[in-house]
């Protein structure tokens, strides 16, 4: 038996939803996993971080594989693992939760009484350390996690319309373990009222495709400002990206990448699109960092099986 997914990037955070709101991205990782021969599972890897991901049995897919089959009392078996990638490792685009998601959805498969999609949410956490990217490669969609007790509950949403998606991806790494690092460990009651709002506002804005308030729905005072600064070109390319007409932009998750939203149906074309990479480009060019843009648009199935 051979199984093989697609697992969507997603964006965590979108600025003030730090740790609680993700989008699943119409960028796709494809796994395939089936049940080696042998004793010794082995993996395979071609597209992005082929020469950098583990090909041994610490490989995010693989440990996803095993601790589902030990969730499920059963004993996991020696895995054979085909992985071909087209999110970026390190890069704020959710290629760790790909990897989790992907190789739970794909052993869960294989199991005799298989987990729901809901039920996936939790080993997926316990494996990633947060909800905001896992959940919508799960599910698709926009998703807002929040844990009640010993339980993560989520929320999904359908954005309105016409939402387009502009990410700058600059010739840099971050790892999320150094991102979290820099954050302070207390926050002011101002600048935690300041992040409500502004989520709620996001959420609102997401939901009724009302592009006016994104510019200042999108800012933060949790992580970004502490962030930027290991970012050479982040911040000048965020408002670069608003100058140009975006509706706002912020850090796909920890970044480096930065997220720039807008809905189409308000754009003269793709005119728009056009100045809003331009000016992230230029941006990033003025701070000595080359970078990539891909254009691209929300995903609303999560983790699919492919035939």
């Amino acid at each position: 038996m051979t199984v093989k997914v697609r697992v969507p990037a997603t964006s965590a955070n979108l600025g003030p939803g730090y740790d609680s709101i993700g989008l699943a991205l119409q960028i796709y990782n494809e796994l395939t996993l089936s049940v080696a021969e042998g004793k010794q599972s082995t993996v395979e890897i071609t597209g992005e971080g082929a020469l950098s991901l583990p090909r041994d049995g610490s490989h995010l897919s693989l440990k996803a594989a095993d601790l589902l089959f030990e969730r499920a009392g059963e004993e996991p078996p020696a895995w054979r693992l085909h992985q071909h990638n087209r999110v970026p490792p390190a890069s704020g685009l959710g290629s760790s939760a790909a990897a989790i998601v992907g190789g739970l959805f794909a052993a869960n498969a294989f199991l005799p009484r298989p987990f729901s999609r809901e039920q996936l949410l939790e080993p997926a956490v316990a494996l990633e350390g947060h909800p905001d990217n896992v959940a919508p490669a799960l599910f698709g969609g926009a998703v807002i996690c929040c844990r009640n007790g010993e339980r993560w509950h989520t929320l999904r949403l359908s954005p309105a319309k016409g939402l387009q998606l502009q990410l700058a991806l600059p010739d840099l790494t971050l790892s999320t373990g150094e991102a979290r690092r820099v954050l302070p460990e207390q926050i002011s009651r101002s600048d935690a009222v300041f992040n409500l709002g502004r989520a709620a506002a996001l959420t609102a804005a997401l939901l009724t495709g009302e592009e006016r308030p994104l510019g200042w729905a999108m800012e933060d005072r949790l992580h970004q400002p502490y962030r930027c600064p290991l970012i050479p070109g982040a911040a000048a390319a965020m408002a670069a990206a608003e100058e140009a007409g975006a509706g706002g932009a912020a850090l796909s998750g920890a970044g480096p990448t930065v997220i720039a939203l807008s809905f189409e149906r308000r754009a003269a074309g793709g005119s728009r699109a056009d100045k809003i990479a331009a000016a992230m480009l230029s941006a990033f060019a003025d701070a000595g960092v080359e970078c990539r843009i891909i254009s691209t648009s929300i995903d609303c199935s999560g983790v699919i099986l492919l035939d």
